[in-house]
């Protein structure tokens, strides 16, 4: 029997589960629970932390997956990185298998690859860019410079192209050539996964992506 990972996500999200399911191994299944969420902002992840994302884990274990993906990176960061570790015990403890953490995951595979100086680029307001800095900064990385779009709208954060996500990562790396040795492109509903590798390409630097670093976090989960 195939194995099956269970996705937990804004409700508003329209990105996370495509990317996923567009890479997964055929022997493996997705299966999705979503949290009620319209602004990208402080106050709306905190209502859907403590509101709806309970619901939905425990509506999501119903499944028994081997493996349950807690599919927001800004609601991840918001309230600490020991707040992020209590939701993935928590996730362990109702689901009773593995969990994947996305600004954890994006953490862990910073380290893996050496980075130590990131440049973070967001589709967030500042109050959310403040908490992913922190929680990248708590683990001793230096961040050189972190920008957002300032849409604290998720379903707009959906809508962004990927051509427009390129643009605005090269603009924001022009000015500060020499100074990092990775570039972050965060956010689940953000369609980063689509282009990190070109923008790899053109600066010749690794960059990472929400989704892109919480599924390969999640295969390996899968053993």
């Amino acid at each position: 029997m195939g194995k099956r990972i269970g996705l937990i996500v804004p409700s508003s999200n329209t990105v996370m589960e495509v990317d996923f399911y567009r890479n997964l191994p055929q022997d493996v299944t997705l299966h999705t629970a979503r949290m009620y969420l319209f602004d990208t902002t402080v106050k709306g992840e905190e209502e859907m932390l403590d509101m709806h994302f309970p619901k939905a884990l425990y509506d999501l274990a119903t499944v028994e997956p081997d493996v349950i993906v807690f599919g927001c990176t800004s609601a991840g960061a918001l309230r600490g990185n020991e707040y992020d570790a209590e939701l993935c015990r928590t996730i362990e403890r109702v689901g009773k298998g593995k969990s994947v953490s996305v600004i954890q995951s994006v953490r862990k595979h910073a380290m893996e690859l050496g980075l130590q100086r990131l440049l973070v680029l967001t589709p967030y307001i500042k109050d959310l860019n403040d908490r992913i800095a922190s929680s990248l900064k708590a683990q001793g990385t230096e961040v050189v410079g972190i920008y957002g779009l300032g849409i604290d709208h998720n379903h707009s954060i959906g809508l962004v192209e990927p051509k427009d996500i390129v643009s605005f990562a090269l603009d924001k790396a022009s000015r500060h050539e020499g100074e990092y040795d990775g570039i972050f492109l965060s956010c689940t509903n953000f369609r980063a996964m689509d282009v990190y590798q070109e923008i790899e390409d053109k600066l010749g630097c690794p960059v990472m992506t929400s989704n892109q670093a919480a599924f390969e976090a999640t295969i390996k989960q899968l053993g």
